[in-house]
C-alpha cells in the first residue's frame, strides 16, 4: 500500500552525512562501517531511495535543514549566521533539483503534480519517480519574510518556524518564548503565498501564538503525544485538539525517545520499542478526534539517528508497511489504514492546493 511519509531529512543525509541515497540502506551500512564509532546512526541508516521504493513510500515531505546558531558547535547543522544557513539550504535545493533532473524524484508543487504522483504510486509506482514535497525545518535559511516568495518559487510548500532552540522567527524545542516580530511577519507572507505551516518543534507559547495568527493550512509533520511520552517535543492534548479542529494531520514519528518514556541510548538500560508503541500514539490522537482522519506517518527516520534509536522491529523504512497488521489488530478498518498510510495527507494537500 502507498505510504506518504511527511518528514524525511534526505538532503541533510546526503550533504551533511555524505550518503549516497541511491545505495540501499544495507549497502550504506557497509560503506559507513569504519565510521560507526562517530554515532549519529553511522553504519545504522534505514533510509534510501531503493528502500523507499521497496516499501511503497512513493511520496514524502523532503526537508531543508540548516540552523543559525552562533553558540553552536558548528557541526553539519548549526552555522554562525543566517547567510551561511541560507547557502547550505540552497545547496540542499540544488541536490533535490539534480535528483529531479536525473529522474529519481518529481518535485511536487501543485495539485496537478500531486495527483499525477499519487495516482501512479497508488497503482504500484512502477517506473515512477519518487514524489517530493519540499519543506523547511526551521526557517533560518529564509533571511527575511520578504525572501519567502523566492523560496516559494523554488518549490517550498511547507515551513516550520523553528527547530531546536530559538530561531530568527520563533522559539523551538528545548526553550520557551513567543514568536518574534519577524515570525509574525513570516506568517503573513506564508498565508499570502499558500505555504503550509508546520507546527512541529514550536515551543508552547510560539505554538499557540502561531495557531491563533495563521489562517492557512496547518499540520504537524512529525510529532507524538505528550500524554504518553512527557516532554516539550511532544504535543499535549489541547495542541492535538487544536490541529484536529483546523483539519490538520499529525505524522507519528519513529524516534524512540519520542515513543516510550524513559528511553535512553544506553543499550544495557534501554526499554524495548516496537512499531506497536508508535501505534499507541496514533490511537491516542484518533481517540481525541473520534476518528482516524487526523493521524498519519511522519517517520523522521535517519533524522540524525539510525537503527540504534528506531523501533526494534524495523530494519529499513520499507518495514513501515508492518503498521498495517498492528492497526488491524487494534480494530482499525481498511479505510482507516489507507487514510493513515496516505489518504489523510492526500486530503490535506488537496485542501491546501485547491482540490
Amino acid at each position: 500500500m502507498l505510504i506518504i511519509d511527511s518528514h524525511l531529512d534526505l538532503s541533510w543525509n546526503a550533504l551533511g552525512w555524505n550518503r549516497d541515497l541511491r545505495l540501499t540502506a544495507h549497502e550504506t551500512r557497509v560503506v559507513e562501517a569504519p565510521l560507526a564509532e562517530q554515532g549519529h546512526g553511522r553504519a545504522m541508516g534505514t533510509v534510501s531511495f531503493p528502500d523507499l521504493r521497496r516499501g511503497q513510500v512513493g511520496i514524502c515531505v523532503a526537508t531543508f535543514l540548516a540552523r543559525k546558531n552562533a553558540k553552536g558547535n558548528y557541526n553539519n547543522l548549526d552555522f554562525r549566521t543566517q547567510e551561511i544557513a541560507c547557502a547550505v539550504a540552497r545547496g540542499q535545493l540544488a541536490y533535490y533539483r539534480q535528483l529531479e533532473e536525473d529522474g529519481v524524484c518529481r518535485i511536487i508543487t501543485d495539485l496537478a503534480g500531486f495527483e499525477a504522483s499519487y495516482g501512479a504510486w497508488s497503482e504500484g509506482g512502477e517506473g515512477e519517480p519518487l514524489g517530493f514535497v519540499l519543506s523547511m525545518e526551521g526557517a533560518d535559511p529564509i533571511l527575511a519574510p520578504s525572501h519567502a516568495e523566492r523560496w516559494y518559487r523554488d518549490g517550498l510548500r511547507a515551513l516550520g518556524l523553528a527547530h531546536y532552540g530559538p530561531s530568527a522567527y520563533a522559539h523551538g524545542t528545548g526553550c520557551t518564548g513567543p514568536l518574534t516580530a519577524q515570525g509574525r511577519d513570516m506568517l503573513k507572507a506564508m498565508e499570502e503565498l499558500g505555504i503550509i505551516l508546520d507546527l512541529t518543534h514550536l515551543a508552547d507559547e510560539s505554538f499557540w501564538e502561531a495557531a491563533k495568527l495563521f489562517k492557512g493550512t496547518v499540520w504537524a509533520s512529525h510529532n507524538n503525544v505528550r500524554a504518553i511520552t512527557p516532554a516539550d517535543r511532544q504535543f499535549d492534548d489541547d495542541q492535538i485538539r487544536c490541529i484536529i479542529e483546523r483539519g490538520g494531520v499529525i505524522g507519528a514519528a519513529l524516534d524512540n525517545w519520542m515513543i516510550v518514556p524513559g528511553w535512553n541510548a544506553d543499550p544495557a538500560n534501554r526499554p524495548q520499542v516496537t512499531l506497536a508503541h508508535v501505534v499507541d500514539h496514533m490511537d491516542h490522537i484518533c481517540q481525541l478526534a473520534g476518528n482516524a482522519k487526523h493521524v498519519a506517518i511522519g517517520s523522521d527516520l535517519d533524522g540524525g539517528f539510525g537503527l540504534e534509536q528506531s523501533p526494534s522491529d524495523l530494519d529499513t523504512i520499507a518495514d513501515m508497511q508492518n503498521f498495517a497488521p498492528i492497526l488491524r489488530s487494534r480494530g482499525y478498518s481498511e479505510e482507516d489504514i489507507a487514510g493513515i498510510f496516505h489518504g489523510n495527507w492526500a486530503r490535506v494537500f488537496r485542501e491546501a492546493w485547491g482540490g
